[in-house]
């Protein structure tokens, strides 16, 4: 037998077989035809089929993507931490709020505000209207003040220092007698004197720094207190508060009450004896245990 053409023939029964037409037969170039249509409907069903599994694949590969995205990212940090001010801004902060440009507050408003309430308590006290009835007229009163941040500045020192403490620098800045008074204080010392309440110094500068410590405070308008308390070498172990509460007990044994006490420290205030009533100024500074 010669070549042949191979095409499908149905049957009436249905069965499929192969028919071997030879080539010259007319049958065989009919079956040609066949074949062609039969491969070109095929191609159609095909290509159709592709399309649609690549379209599927695509919807899929969307979907999948789209299934990841529901996931917000997820960040590692340490929560604790987190809660602590960045350095940098806190300073930034402090000096806004000294100068009295942020929503933060006011440095010298809120000096100003504890400075009125003290001198308040001073006159209703003098006055005789705090406690029960007047006061003796033999009574001692007396009102203590701290320096440092209290009675005088020292923010430009601190600003230079970037708000660290350098033990060597600031005694050159003590020694330089520059610290500015701090107004609302000045006015309370004032109050004091023109009411007969007699005026302390205790401060945490060394004993060595007496002269510069008097200088800068009659520059700045101090003048004429009762005492000026500084730590001598023989209480560099002590606390601050130790320290100061041993230094207002020498007052009182000296016959004085003790009716204010102001300063910008807890430590300042606190400790046996108290005053009557103490007036905490803020100091977003630095703190002294």
């Amino acid at each position: 037998m010669g070549a042949c053409c191979v095409v499908w023939e149905a049957r009436r029964c249905g069965a499929m077989m192969f028919g071997l037409v030879e080539p010259g037969n007319p049958g065989c170039r009919k079956g040609f035809r066949a074949v062609r249509k039969h491969f070109n409907f095929l191609a159609v069903v095909f290509a159709i089929a592709l399309a649609a599994v690549g379209s599927a694949g695509q919807q899929s590969t969307v979907a999948q993507a789209g299934a990841r995205q529901v996931h917000p990212p997820v960040f590692s940090v340490d929560a604790a931490a987190e809660r602590i001010p960045n350095l940098d801004l806190l300073k930034k902060e402090i000096k806004e709020y000294h100068d009295c440009t942020c929503k933060c507050g006011c440095y010298a408003h809120d000096l100003d505000v504890q400075a009125d309430r003290a001198i308040a308590f001073l006159r209703r006290r003098v006055a005789g209207r705090h406690g029960q009835g007047k006061r003796d007229s033999k009574e001692k009163l007396a009102m203590v003040l701290d320096i440092d941040e209290t009675s005088l500045s020292n923010y430009p020192e601190m600003v230079k220092a970037d708000f660290a403490y350098d033990s060597k620098a600031f005694d050159a800045w003590v020694k330089s007698a520059q610290g500015q008074a701090i107004p609302g204080s000045l006015r309370l010392y004032r109050e004091a004197q023109r009411l007969g309440v007699s005026v302390f110094f205790i401060t945490g500068r060394p004993e060595a720094e007496r002269d510069a410590t008097e200088r800068n405070l009659k520059e700045q308008g101090y003048r004429d207190w009762q005492g000026l308390t500084l730590r001598r070498a023989s209480t560099a172990g002590e606390s601050t508060e130790a320290y100061k509460s041993a230094a207002r007990a020498e007052i009182a044994a000296q016959g004085y009450r003790i009716v204010l006490n102001v300063g910008d420290q807890w430590s300042d205030l606190r400790g046996k004896p108290e005053a009557e009533f103490s007036v905490k100024y803020p100091d977003p500074f630095y703190f002294i245990p």
